[in-house]
C-alpha cells in the first residue's frame, strides 16, 4: 500500500493549486482525478474572469478569498508564465433606477476591501467601451478585474506541483474514503488503496459526497449548469473589459467577456439540474444567452459564432465556500462549494489549505521548492526574429498543424511530453490551442491524432477526443491494421 502525507481529491484549479502549495513543505503529496485529464470540470468551463470582489456578501469566505486571490495574480502569472490581464470589469445599468444598485455594489466592494470602484456615466462608459449598447446609462467600473485562461492556469499549477515532487494520477476516481483507526485515512482511487495522514477534498460537484463519507456535518451540492456561446477572435478587439449587467425585468443578466485569447464569451445561464455530469447545451438555454447578451451588444455577429459549451457549477447549500476541517473529521480538509468567484479565489484558498495542513502535520518548509514554471513558447505570439530562432532550435516549429490558431508541431509534441501532459485530442486542444479556432479541428484533427499516436506509442485507433470511450476512429480501411477494436 502506497503511503502519502496528503492525498488531494480532485484535479481542478483548486486541487492543482493546493498540490503546488503543499510542495512548499516536506510532504509526500498525491492528487487523484477521476476524469481522463485534469481540469475537466468547472475549472475548464467558466467565464475565465478574475473578479474584483464587489459582488460577494461582506464577511463571507467568498468575499475574503476573492479579494486576496485577486491580488495574487500578478505574481502568480509571472511565476507560472500564464496569460493574465487586468482589463477591468464593468456592470451596466440600463435605467436611472439602476444607479442606486450600482452604488450599493460600490459600498459592498469597499466593505470587502476592493479599491478603485466608482460609478461612471454614459459618456465615460462610451469612452471606455464604445461598442456597448446605447441603452446603458451608467456603469460600475472596477479596474482591478481581470481575465486569465483557467485551463492554462490549472495545467501550470499541476506541472509545477510535479516538478516539486507531487504525484498526479488521472482516471483515478475516488470510490472510498474512510478513517484508518490511527488518526489518518484510507483512500481507494482508480482501483488502488493508499494511506494518507491528511486528505484535502477538492472534488467539485462531488465534494459533498466525499465529505459526507467521513463527517456528520453534511454538505449538499446542487449542480448548476451554465451555457455559453463563443465568438471568434476576429471580434475580440470590440471590447476591453468583462461586461456584466444588473438584473432587469428579463431576469439576471449574462456577461460579454473577452478572453486572453481574444475570443468573446457570451453567458452563462444558471439552471439547477439533477445530473452532475450533464454538460449538454440546449436550444432554449443558448437562445436565452443571446436574448440577454443583446442588451450589452446590440448587433451580435452570429456569423462569428465558433462553438457553444456548458459548465457545471458546484452550488453549495451553505451559499458560501466550505473550507477547512469539519469538527468531527480531523485532518480532513474541505474545499467544497467552490463556485464563482472560485477561479479568482483559488490561489488564496490553496495557500490557506496548504498552510493549514502543514501546520497540523508540523511539516518543515521545503528549501528546494521552485515556484517557476515556463510555458511552451507559442509560435502565434512570436515576432519574425523569434520565429526564426525557434525554428533554428527546433525545426518542428516550421510545421504549422493548426492554421486557425497558428499552432506548430513543436508545441503539440511538447504539450504531450510535459508532466501531466496531453493524452487526447482535447488535451492537446486546451494545452496548445490546436483545434480552438474558427474551424474547430476541421483541418488539424488528423495530424493531431497522428502526433498523439506517435508520442504515446499507440495506434491511432486508440486516440480519443477526451478519454474514456470517446474514440475518433474504429479501424483502417486500407493498410495492415484492419478491423480496429472489437
Amino acid at each position: 500500500m502506497q503511503k502519502y502525507d496528503v492525498v488531494i481529491i480532485g484535479g481542478g484549479v483548486v486541487g492543482c493549486a493546493t498540490a503546488r502549495e503543499l510542495t512548499r513543505y516536506k510532504l509526500r503529496v498525491a492528487l487523484f482525478e477521476g476524469a481522463p485529464d485534469i481540469c475537466s470540470g468547472q475549472s475548464k468551463a467558466n467565464t475565465a474572469i478574475v473578479h474584483a470582489g464587489f459582488d460577494a456578501k461582506p464577511g463571507t469566505d467568498k468575499a475574503r478569498f476573492n479579494v486576496i486571490g485577486n491580488a495574487m495574480f500578478d505574481t502568480l502569472a509571472r511565476e507560472l508564465d500564464v496569460h493574465f490581464e487586468r482589463n477591468g470589469s464593468i456592470v451596466l445599468a440600463f435605467s436611472d433606477e439602476g444607479i442606486p444598485e450600482l452604488e450599493k455594489l460600490v459600498w459592498r466592494g469597499v466593505a470587502n476591501g476592493v479599491k478603485g470602484l466608482r460609478v461612471i456615466r454614459a459618456e465615460e462608459l462610451r469612452n471606455l467601451e464604445p461598442n456597448v449598447s446605447a441603452k446603458a446609462v451608467a456603469a460600475l467600473f472596477a479596474p482591478s478585474g481581470g481575465i486569465v485562461s483557467p485551463y492554462e492556469l490549472t495545467f501550470a499549477y499541476a506541472e509545477n506541483a510535479v516538478k516539486n515532487g507531487a504525484a498526479v494520477f488521472r482516471e483515478a476516481p475516488v470510490t472510498d474514503v474512510r478513517r484508518d483507526g490511527r488518526g489518518g485515512y484510507l483512500v481507494r482511487a482508480g482501483g488502488r488503496e493508499c494511506a494518507a495522514r491528511a486528505v484535502v477534498n477538492c472534488a467539485g460537484v462531488h465534494a459533498d459526497e466525499i465529505n459526507n463519507r467521513v463527517s456528520a456535518e453534511r454538505i449538499g451540492i446542487t449542480p448548476r449548469r451554465g451555457e455559453y456561446h463563443i465568438v471568434d477572435k476576429s471580434y475580440g478587439k470590440l471590447f476591453k473589459s468583462a461586461i456584466f449587467q444588473l438584473p432587469t425585468a428579463m431576469g439576471k443578466g449574462v456577461l460579454v467577456a473577452r478572453t486572453v485569447e481574444d475570443t468573446i464569451l457570451l453567458g452563462p445561464t444558471a439552471e439547477d439540474i439533477p445530473d452532475r455530469e450533464d454538460k449538454s447545451t440546449t436550444a432554449g438555454g443558448l437562445a436565452k444567452v443571446l436574448e440577454r447578451a443583446a442588451l450589452t451588444w446590440e448587433d451580435i455577429p452570429r456569423r462569428g459564432f465558433i462553438t457553444t459549451f456548458s459548465g457545471i457549477r458546484a452550488h453549495c447549500d451553505k451559499d458560501d465556500f466550505v473550507l477547512g476541517e469539519p469538527g468531527d473529521a480531523p485532518l480532513f480538509f474541505n474545499a467544497a462549494g467552490i463556485e464563482s468567484p472560485g477561479l479568482t479565489a483559488a490561489p488564496a484558498i490553496a495557500v490557506y489549505l496548504a498552510e493549514s495542513v502543514a501546520q497540523r502535520l508540523r511539516a518543515a518548509e521545503n528549501p528546494a521548492f521552485d515556484p517557476v514554471r515556463k510555458a511552451i513558447p507559442a509560435f502565434r505570439t512570436m515576432d519574425a526574429d523569434e520565429r526564426a530562432a525557434a525554428i533554428a532550435k527546433n525545426p518542428d516549429y516550421a510545421k504549422i498543424v493548426c492554421r486557425c490558431e497558428n499552432v506548430s508541431e513543436a508545441e503539440i509534441r511538447e504539450c504531450i511530453r510535459r508532466p501531466v501532459g496531453a493524452r487526447s485530442v482535447d488535451g492537446v486542444k486546451f494545452r496548445a490551442r490546436a483545434g480552438m479556432g474558427r474551424c474547430q479541428s476541421g483541418f488539424c484533427l488528423t495530424r493531431v491524432m497522428e502526433i498523439l499516436a506517435e508520442e504515446l506509442g499507440v495506434p491511432e485507433t486508440e486516440i480519443t477526443k477526451s478519454g474514456g470511450g470517446s474514440y475518433l476512429v474504429s479501424g483502417r480501411i486500407f493498410g495492415e491494421e484492419e478491423g480496429g477494436r472489437a
